[in-house]
């Protein structure tokens, strides 16, 4: 068995874990702690380090971390729920140094969607998979024959004068009180506009809400069949885990 650690950095809780690389199973416990007030670098880091640590990174080939930001040559050109100090950091290499080793480090939703191609929903997918994450924003990852396209931001995407996830977003449907319904509503124009553009093969649904997928999903009007993610919380550390093992 091949195993690698996965890191899962968030606005509010990083996790991690040991992972199989072979059946994408979690071998250890997750270990858990919340992200240091204020998101600031050299917190966050530290607290990674100590998870890292927990979980015997020095005993392996492989740690890869994910991290909500868009990444470039492994430096983080955004920041979300964390501290504007992150944006243009050269994350990559302050993670290396603070673990003793060489890491990789990858969005967060880039990572998930990885993990559902490789174990989850879009596993054996030939074509384009889109998987999507609706919850605060929407992220979302691209993965060709599963090949990791990266840093597409359909949250980001304008449509009807405003950024998509500003309307159709889970936290929006939360705030507002919209009925699965009217939500639906919002999405059919979504991801009707996202098939227009890109014609994929398969969509896979995640985020917190897609456990209710059977009150939105049946309700869209699409020629791409559409299924909700399978990994739930733990795709964001198995992608990383996964991605580190493949480009280490």
């Amino acid at each position: 068995m091949t195993h690698a650690i996965g890191i899962d950095i968030g606005g509010t809780g990083i996790k991690g874990a040991l992972v199989d690389l072979d059946s994408g199973e979690l071998v250890s416990e997750r270990v858990k702690r919340p992200t240091p007030e204020g998101g600031l670098p050299a917190d966050v880091v530290a607290t990674v380090a100590e998870i890292a640590d927990e979980l015997g990174a020095e005993r392996l080939d492989a740690v890869g971390i994910c991290f909500p930001a868009i990444v470039l040559g492994g430096r983080t050109m955004s920041a979300a729920n964390v501290s504007d100090e992150w944006i243009g950091l050269d994350a990559d290499s302050l993670f290396a140094s603070a673990l003793g080793r060489e890491i990789h480090f990858v969005n967060d939703a880039d990572a998930a969607g990885y993990a559902e191609a490789r174990y989850g929903a879009a596993a054996g997918q030939r074509g384009l998979t889109i998987v999507t994450t609706l919850g605060t924003g929407i992220g979302s990852a691209f993965i060709h024959d599963g090949v990791l396209i990266p840093n597409t931001e359909l949250g980001h995407l304008e449509l009807d004068g405003a950024d998509v996830e500003t309307w159709a977003a889970n936290s929006v449907r939360e705030r507002d009180e919209l009925s699965f319904e009217v939500w639906a509503e919002r999405l059919q124009r979504f991801y009707a506009h996202v098939e227009f553009l890109f014609s994929p093969e398969l969509f896979v649904v995640g985020g917190g809400v897609s456990k209710y997928h059977e009150q939105f999903l049946p309700l869209l009007e699409l020629r791409t069949p559409i299924v909700p993610a399978t990994l739930r919380n733990n795709a964001g550390l198995m992608g990383a885990a996964a991605l580190a093992h493949r480009d280490g």
